[in-house]
């Protein structure tokens, strides 16, 4: 049996496991580590369906139970990479293991974290950067920083530490949340600013002491659908997911719904565009 991985829980990734499990020969397994979007929206009213309103927890809890019913598989993990393997197949890799498909779906929601920080804008792409897999090549034998406090800091930093001279979490006055390797230096102190000339040079802390380092990447909260679109090579535009009328990237086997394509961000899209990837996967799954 063939097998989709769908990365989100929210509208988009539940309305494509809905019509990929009814198709009733693919094996459909959600990865998610829990309500995105929706947990901001107080109050629903202007969804077909519903006569009186309803919290966007709600709606989120009645669509997983509704999944979950037909039969798709959850699984309660955070995403930190997606790759893949030698035969072409998606992986999703979380915190805690890694999840193989035939065909992949990104419905992770728009949301790009970045820092506040004087430098960061302007030492983009000039030092600044939010892909280790991308860039680490550019890094090798430097010292490197990861801004950021979780297990998706961890996963970047430890792809650098193959490869650079030293690497360094920076936290930014926030606790760290992940166990660290030796080989993974830790920071906790706040950070006032990014520094350079041309390129980045270093960080200097609240308390005026300075980190040397030529390369900065970001990687706060968990890493959201642009991340894991760079990782693989997939198309982005402003940011956005790129993709077709059936919601498929550039890559084979890769597919993207919802928020993260941009346009409209609002449920009945990402709905809509669920079901249109689902379509457009199990034909694809059919076919190859």
């Amino acid at each position: 049996m063939k097998k989709a991985i769908i990365i989100g829980s929210g509208p988009a990734g539940i309305s494509a496991a809905l019509y990929l499990q009814r198709s009733g020969k693919i094996d459909v397994t959600v990865i998610s580590s829990g309500i995105g979007a929706l947990a901001k929206a107080e109050k629903i009213e202007n969804y077909y369906g519903f006569a009186e309103p309803l919290t966007g927890e709600q709606l989120y809890n009645q669509g997983i139970e509704g999944a979950k019913r037909l039969g798709v598989k959850f699984i309660e993990e955070e995403v930190v990479s997606l790759t893949f393997n030698s035969e072409f197949k998606p992986v999703a890799v979380t915190d805690k293991g890694e999840y193989q498909g035939d065909a992949l779906l990104i419905a992770t929601g728009a949301a790009r974290k970045s820092v506040n920080l004087k430098g960061v804008k302007e030492f983009e792409g000039k030092g600044i950067s939010y892909c280790a897999v991308c860039d680490a090549f550019f890094y090798r034998g430097k010292d490197v920083c990861v801004i950021g406090n979780g297990e998706y800091a961890l996963h970047e930093a430890m792809v650098l530490a193959n490869t650079s001279g030293s690497v360094t979490i920076l936290t930014n006055g926030n606790e760290m949340t992940a166990a660290l390797p030796d080989n993974i230096k830790l920071n906790t102190k706040k950070i006032i600013s990014v520094d350079g000339g041309t390129t980045v040079e270093g960080i200097t802390f609240e308390d005026g002491e300075k980190l040397s380092a030529s390369g900065v990447f970001i990687a706060l909260g968990v890493a959201g659908s642009g991340d894991f679109a760079r990782k693989v090579g997939a198309e982005l535009d402003n940011g956005r997911i790129k993709v077709n009328e059936n919601m498929e990237t550039n890559i084979p086997g890769l597919y993207s719904a919802g928020d993260c394509t941009g346009g409209t961000l609002q449920v009945y899209k990402a709905v809509y565009e669920g079901a249109t990837a689902a379509l457009a996967m199990i034909k694809y799954l059919k076919d190859n």
